[in-house]
């Protein structure tokens, strides 16, 4: 197995370390969870950039990758609307918005027998959404109209992402249909 993959591997194991410290009552659990948070963040950086230098681009990364970062991200949404840092809405909006990308990306394996590669919105958008995530959980004494502000432009630049990726799909399926 690529090193790429062992990385988004270690991002899955991650995700259920991350929620299980976020509510410890212990009260640096939030910094340790932040922590983790980080170091998967770090992972995902890094597996992305070794698997385009080293060229260990594989199908199973293009899907594991993305599968090991939303679950990771989906977990750290819920905990902090659990813990009432977020308005329960912003659970819903990445929820249908990952429910869409998910279909999407089923329906153009289906089709394609692939799936669309990240692009540089949808990294950007990662980037935010981790550094709002953690700014919310380092500091809980951020008014919670700044926070639904923060976490309003994070869900803000996935959106845009989804349609990045929606223009995507229909480039390829309309190159397809040309060929």
């Amino acid at each position: 197995m690529s090193i790429p993959n062992l990385l988004s591997l270690l991002r899955l194991v991650l995700v259920p370390v991350f929620a299980v410290v976020f509510f410890q009552p212990a009260p640096d659990a939030h910094r340790w969870a932040v922590l983790i948070y980080l170091t998967a963040f770090l992972t995902y950086v890094a597996d992305g950039w070794i698997a385009r230098h080293f060229n260990q681009i594989t199908k199973l990364g293009r899907i594991l990758d993305p599968l090991a970062d939303k679950l990771m991200t989906f977990t750290v949404i819920i905990c902090i609307t659990a813990d009432g840092i977020i308005p329960l809405w912003a659970v819903v909006v990445f929820f249908l918005k990952e429910l869409t990308m998910a279909i999407g990306g089923y329906l153009m394996y289906q089709k394609l027998g692939d799936v669309i590669s990240s692009n540089w919105l949808g990294k950007t958008s990662t980037g935010v959404f981790f550094v709002v995530c953690a700014a919310l959980v380092l500091f809980p004494a951020i008014p919670r109209p700044w926070a639904t502000g923060l976490i309003s432009f994070a869900l803000a630049l996935t959106l845009a992402a989804l349609c990045s990726y929606i223009f995507q799909y229909r480039k390829a399926l309309k190159k397809r249909k040309q060929a």
